[in-house]
């Protein structure tokens, strides 16, 4: 977990690809359901043609498919959940499954250096829907609906300062998670 620009992803993959575990995101999952034309993949596709967020009932049945799938493999889930009803719907999941969360990572940076991390990023990239205004919204955004999360896996959270270069909130990371 973190805001947008913490290094959730760049993390994620450190983590999945030192301890072998599948990395999970939900665009990853989306476009497979999609490019697998699921009925599930059309139905997803059906809303994000229409310029629609998703909704939580079908990301839910996506996560349930591939966790299912998944069940016997460790995972890393990256951007999901991002809300409590999807936290809520993946934990009925989980106790389904017979899965557990084993910890969440929690990555926290300074509101500023986040804007100016992700304003650089989108001038290097050139993205031009990366301006101040979208990046604080987004922010704004988390800050709403994802950060309560922090308080829904108050057992499970690890917080991790994701203030530095990639290799020293990796180490971050992994002392904590010792």
């Amino acid at each position: 977990m973190g805001p947008p620009g913490a290094g959730k992803g760049t993390q994620a993959k450190i983590l999945s690809d030192k301890y072998n575990l599948v990395h999970l995101s939900t665009g990853d999952i989306l476009r497979t359901e999609i490019a697998n034309q699921t009925n599930i993949g059309l139905d997803a596709k059906n809303y994000m043609d229409q310029g629609l967020l998703v909704p939580d009932e079908v990301l839910l049945s996506m996560m349930e498919n591939t966790l299912t799938n998944l069940k016997e493999s460790g995972i890393i889930l990256d951007g999901f959940p991002r809300t409590i009803p999807q936290a809520e719907g993946l934990d009925a999941i989980f106790k389904k499954l017979g899965l557990n969360i084993d910890m969440v990572i929690n990555i926290s940076v300074d509101k500023e250096i986040l804007i100016n991390r992700l304003i650089k990023r989108a001038e290097d990239s050139g993205r031009s829907d990366d301006t101040k205004e979208v990046i604080v919204n987004r922010q704004n955004v988390y800050l709403e609906l994802t950060a309560p999360l922090l308080e829904f896996y108050k057992n499970e959270v690890i917080n991790v300062d994701g203030d530095g270069t990639i290799e020293e909130v990796t180490q971050r990371v992994l002392a904590a998670i010792q």
